[in-house]
């Protein structure tokens, strides 16, 4: 669906306890906000990897502040993300699809990567593969994964997948993971394989790193915290930095933002979401694709399909230009 937005805009699927107007999302809740988001107009569709609610530890590790529901946090839970994914796959049309992000530690490596290619199939092309070390210590180790040197774990999972997805087959001997001439076969809808998008925060040099040697976007998580424009420069000059230092052109390097849009006064506590009229909400998108941002995910405070209605407003104001 051609248009003349001066950026792509995205919908988080809300699929974890009470994320749907406070109650917890059946798949046919999933299903119907899926496709009356493709409706709209979204352009993309974004699922979490997580399979427990965020606890105090992820904000900390992320420097931003722990919001007064989430001090004392009893765990609750998600939909897992891959497999609603891949139902959306089969049930939506033109809506690209997206990982925000999948935690290279819960799984495989070469299974991920085979897991990506088989969802490329199935969605005819559509998927953005996000990958990303993992924030929720908390999580790893209710589910005993390892918790210790997530980075160097990640640098390698990152070649397996990527040089998988991109040459077809790999032998790999590494310090966490093996490959014997394993092979991705048959191929997806694109032989390359799908874009690879990595979360990271601008405050990360060996992240920021891989993504100017590695990814094709890269995605910063700003939705717990201020989410105006004028956090973008600091952020961009360090990833153009990154770039520079690893012989990039930095407009190479497609950037994306994860923000939070409020409705009817609602946000998530110590946040400062984007919010107002349709026309000023449209403004504030427009102001960050001015600072080099090509795609935004969209968290709504409150999601229902109310909001999701309500956002078609601005969408139309972005198709004018």
């Amino acid at each position: 669906m051609p248009t003349s937005r001066p950026l792509k805009v995205g919908f988080q699927i809300p699929h974890w306890e009470g994320g749907f107007g406070g109650k917890t999302p059946r798949w046919t809740d999933v299903l119907a906000l899926a496709r009356q988001a493709e409706d709209v107009g979204f352009d993309s569709l974004w699922v979490v990897d997580h399979a427990l609610t965020l606890d105090a530890e992820f904000f900390t590790g992320i420097g931003q502040p722990v919001p007064p529901e989430f001090a004392d946090e009893t765990p609750g839970g998600y939909w897992e993300g891959w497999t609603l994914l891949t139902a959306l796959a089969a049930t939506t049309h033109r809506i690209e699809l997206g990982t925000l992000v999948a935690c290279t530690g819960y799984r495989n490596p070469a299974l991920l990567a085979k897991m990506a290619d088989t969802l490329d199939e199935i969605s005819g092309g559509r998927l953005i593969l996000g990958l990303g070390a993992g924030d929720s210590m908390f999580e790893h180790r209710a589910m005993g994964y390892p918790t210790d040197q997530l980075i160097s774990r990640f640098e390698e999972a990152l070649t397996i997948v990527r040089r998988l997805l991109r040459e077809g087959s790999l032998d790999f001997a590494g310090t966490y993971y093996r490959l014997e001439g394993f092979e991705l076969r048959p191929r997806g809808a694109r032989p390359g394989g799908p874009p690879i998008l990595l979360g990271t925060l601008a405050t990360r040099p060996r992240m920021l790193r891989l993504t100017a040697r590695h990814a094709d976007v890269w995605n910063g998580w700003i939705a717990f915290g201020r989410n105006h424009p004028d956090v973008v420069p600091p952020m961009r000059e360090r990833i153009d930095a990154a770039c520079r230092a690893e012989g990039r052109d930095p407009a190479s390097l497609q950037r994306s933002l994860a923000v939070q849009i409020a409705f009817f006064g609602r946000r998530v506590p110590g946040s400062e979401p984007i919010t107002g009229s349709p026309e000023e909400v449209a403004a504030s998108l427009r102001a960050l694709a001015a600072e080099g941002i090509g795609h935004v995910q969209v968290i709504l405070a409150p999601t229902t399909s109310e909001t999701v209605a309500g956002f078609r407003a601005v969408l139309d104001l972005l198709d004018r230009g």
